[in-house]
């Protein structure tokens, strides 16, 4: 396994729920952090948990704009970039009749958008450097079909082709691309579905905790720089409840 000691490592929605956690795992594992979100309170307490010269970057990656002004914090900060986990991300599920389509451009500027522009900023840096590496968090969504669920799962498949695309245009390049997939996960992506009476993912399926999907993006990110682990799927082993 690679040390992570010494890594810039970038990880987006990092406030609360998997980002919170990812940013834990890879700072236990060494990596200096760059903690991304809205909410400029809890990475202010994050960056204070989280020690090692640890920053915090307050902005709405759905800003068409943010993924740019990041880039270039972190670029002016530390001169490279490491390890980026786009981790950022909502969820709105409805049936057909209860859909609100208001939500629709949020969706897709947060969970598609931002990864593509922050990715392909990040990509072209760290390919200039000849090492680095993209980890892009979807969700075993992006192949269940089923009702009320498409434009989330929609925009998970499509963050997944490009994230794989990106891999093969990246490849011996140094530069390496990975998708980490998890099942339903108790965070607070569901509290949409909750605050509109709807019952969430987490009240009826099996749900694991962030700290298990940190695992395995962390496990990603320690990978022999001679082997690009392109995907960890990740499944509820039992009722957690």
């Amino acid at each position: 396994m690679t040390s992570l000691n010494g890594q810039i490592a970038i990880v987006t929605g990092a406030s609360s729920g998997i980002g919170a956690a990812s940013a834990r795992a890879l700072a236990q594992a060494g990596a200096t952090l760059v903690v991304v979100a809205r909410r400029a309170d809890r990475l202010s307490a994050m960056v204070s948990e989280l020690g090692k010269g640890a920053l915090p970057f307050a902005t709405d990656m759905a800003d068409p704009d943010a993924p740019q002004a990041l880039h270039d914090f972190v670029l002016d900060r530390f001169g490279r970039a490491d390890i980026l986990v786009n981790n950022a991300g909502i969820l709105h599920a409805a049936p057909l009749d209860q859909f609100d389509l208001d939500q629709l451009r949020p969706m897709i500027a947060l969970n598609y958008e931002a990864v593509v522009r922050t990715s392909t900023l990040f990509g072209r840096t760290m390919k200039a450097a000849g090492k680095g590496q993209i980890i892009n968090i979807s969700s075993i969504g992006a192949n269940i079909i089923a009702p009320g669920v498409g434009v989330y799962g929609g925009l998970k498949r499509a963050l997944e082709a490009f994230t794989d695309c990106l891999r093969v245009e990246l490849a011996g390049s140094g530069v390496k691309v990975g998708i980490v997939a998890p099942g339903t996960t108790s965070t607070e992506i569901f509290e949409d579905m909750k605050s509109r009476g709807q019952p969430a993912w987490d009240s009826f399926i099996p749900p694991m905790q962030a700290e298990d999907i940190a695992q395995a993006v962390t496990f990603m990110a320690q990978q022999s720089e001679r082997t690009n682990m392109a995907r960890i799927q990740i499944y509820a082993a039992a009722d957690n409840h």
